[in-house]
């Protein structure tokens, strides 16, 4: 019993800790990369909609997204790119390359990326288990209905198999930042290591979210195994 309940804390204590490792790190990146000026003193919109219209990508809008710092992302269903005021506005080595990231997953979905089908197959499942996960499993826990717990395992594994597949979309989306930025000679060789950097950092955030998943599922199983004994 009191492994049980040494590992039960470790897997509490261990993914919050990477979680705010991975969140610091990512923050850290960005601020040090904003503080940046691009040599070729272009901005973040200005570098998405120049590696958009090389891709023959003229009719995808770039637009301010509502969110705060780092609210940036591409919006498939209505084909837009949105970006956080400071890269939107940024003249910085770190609004350039998260703007490059977003514009990837525009080019992504043009050339019809094959992991993109299989996110979008997982998705509904993903989501149901997001809103009902942890409700099925509170209810299987507390009348003792495993069947109902189990279930609720199952939602948390399909939420894991979405994280999973979600980061080589990730990684590719930053790979194809890295080459256009490179190839369209958007940053200076010596700017280049310091997009890399933050597009690192932001990966790790994905890598971590499904770690925390993975632990989660094993705590919740230890814990039914508990109360089994």
């Amino acid at each position: 019993m009191f492994f049980g309940s040494n590992y039960n804390s470790l897997l509490i204590i261990i993914p919050i800790a990477l979680a705010m490792w991975a969140q610091v790190s990512l923050m850290k990146n960005f601020r040090t990369y904003s503080q940046m000026r691009t040599m070729r003193n272009i901005s973040g919109a200005q570098a998405a909609r120049y590696i958009l219209d090389q891709h023959g990508l003229q009719n995808v809008p770039i637009q301010r997204s509502k969110g705060g710092t780092l609210s940036d992302y591409f919006d498939p269903i209505n084909n837009v790119v949105n970006l956080s005021s400071d890269v939107f506005d940024g003249y910085s080595v770190a609004s350039v390359a998260v703007a490059a990231h977003e514009v990837g997953h525009a080019i992504q979905h043009q050339e019809k990326y094959s992991v993109i089908d299989l996110r979008n197959n997982i998705l509904p499942a993903a989501q149901l288990g997001s809103n009902l996960s942890w409700v099925t499993i509170s209810i299987g826990l507390i009348t003792g209905m495993m069947q109902l717990f189990t279930i609720g395992i199952i939602m948390l594994l399909v939420i894991a198999l979405f994280q999973l597949v979600t980061l080589p979309l990730e990684f590719d989306a930053s790979n194809r930042a890295l080459k256009n930025l490179e190839q369209y000679h958007l940053l200076d060789t010596s700017e280049l290591p310091g997009a890399r950097k933050v597009l690192k950092s932001a990966a790790l955030t994905y890598i971590v979210a499904l770690l925390a998943t993975l632990a989660q599922i094993a705590r919740l199983i230890l814990v039914s195994q508990g109360r089994r004994r």
